[in-house]
């Protein structure tokens, strides 16, 4: 019976004419699955489904969702996270995770907290960055400065001077949670080029029920930065908001809100 999927044109090119017929056909689409982004069940006979390739060095996966959850699209992930997610491995201690980030400078890796923060009223998934050491400029020689939130904002980042104000947009950035795990936090590579990973979990991240559906229900996620020394691994969502105020009144904390990719 042919199935409600849509392939996107990226996907297609990934797996060929003949396997997108056989997926539409319903040959090897399955009727029931979880979505890969709310974890929640879908039937691919009664709703429209996304086709979402995870894409490897090595390995590709597929993968389906609500197509009101996320668009048909590939997706580019780390070959070890890949194969972590085939082995379904449950990842770090909920809430904490490090990556090697790509600001150009200094090879410090960032320390990423997830959380739930509320700004007027209404809670808002967020993800706070903080750097292990001082981060340098490109081309520099560490001179004891931290350039990491100047190298921010130029990307695009704003600073939080209150947490009563929601940050805009920052295009071309997203936040990939996968298989209801959070992955990377992705931004644009050179023209013509797909996302790259800005920071990138070293196991998928476990994050919250509460925080997964905050994410599913906006299909946006607020990610504050702060320097080395700003915020800290804060055990509850309060001690958490009060370090990220301390952190604006000093001028010490950046924001954007980027979309879901992936799932």
């Amino acid at each position: 019976m042919p199935r409600m999927l849509d392939v996107s044109e990226d996907v297609r090119a990934e797996i060929g004419d003949e396997e997108a017929d056989r997926l539409l056909a319903g040959e090897t689409a399955p009727g029931s699955y979880d979505c890969t982004s709310c974890r929640t069940p879908g039937d691919t006979e009664q709703e429209r489904t996304s086709t979402v390739l995870f894409v490897g060095d090595e390995t590709a996966v597929l993968a389906f969702a609500h197509a009101t959850c996320i668009p048909s699209q590939v997706v580019q992930v780390a070959e070890d996270q890949l194969q972590g997610a085939v082995r379904s491995i449950t990842g770090e201690e909920p809430g904490t995770a490090a990556g090697a980030p790509d600001t150009g400078g200094g090879q410090a890796v960032l320390g990423v907290t997830s959380g739930l923060v509320l700004i007027n009223g209404e809670l808002h998934p967020a993800l706070v960055v903080e750097p292990t050491a001082p981060i340098a400029r490109p081309g520099t020689t560490g001179n004891g400065g931290d350039d990491f939130l100047p190298l921010l904002i130029e990307q695009g980042f704003v600073p939080v001077h209150a947490l009563d104000q929601m940050p805009g947009t920052l295009p071309g950035w997203s936040v990939l949670l996968a298989m209801g795990q959070l992955h990377a936090v992705l931004q644009p590579s050179a023209p013509g080029g797909g996302p790259v990973a800005w920071w990138q979990a070293h196991q998928p991240l476990q994050v919250t029920d509460g925080w997964r559906t905050a994410a599913n229900k906006s299909h946006r996620v607020l990610v504050f930065a702060a320097p080395v020394g700003s915020i800290g691994q804060q055990p509850r969502e309060d001690l958490l908001r009060d370090a990220l105020e301390m952190a604006s009144a000093g001028g010490r904390l950046v924001a954007a809100a980027m979309p879901l990719a992936g799932t």
